[in-house]
């Protein structure tokens, strides 16, 4: 890592529906516009992971979840910024998804993974879901 580059640390979750599971799009203006990544975000300050996860679902797609078990964590040195990411298992509690930051959001099946660029950071963990 290079000096001076700032941690964050990220959470996600990985949200089944039958068969498919949940990727958001990420928005124009942001760091990796247009690629698909695992609904999240940044913890704050003060905030344990399952609660970051918890917001981040609320902010960004309308959701309550339940946050299960960690699926896998990552950690990536983008140019930027380097970032451990932490994926939980999650169940959405209350609500249905909606994009409330004009993103899109798809379900898929882990066959059709190929057909979607990801973050590099999530990387390890589609090819994780491509094998199982």
């Amino acid at each position: 890592m290079e000096k001076g580059k700032s941690r964050r640390e990220v959470v996600a979750a990985l949200i089944y529906r039958g068969s498919r599971f949940m990727i958001t799009r990420r928005p124009e203006g942001k760091a990796r516009a247009g690629m698909w990544e695992f609904v999240g975000g940044k913890a704050e300050a003060g905030e344990s992971l399952e609660e970051a996860l918890i917001r981040e679902c609320r902010e960004e797609i309308g959701v309550t979840v339940s946050v299960g078990e960690v699926y896998m964590t990552v950690e990536y040195d983008y140019p930027d910024i380097l970032v451990r990411l932490t994926l939980f298992r999650a169940e959405i509690a209350e609500g249905d998804p909606t994009s409330m930051e004009g993103n899109a959001i798809a379900w898929i099946t882990p066959d059709e993974i190929h057909d979607y660029t990801f973050c590099p950071a999530d990387e390890p963990i589609v090819a994780r879901l491509r094998a199982e």
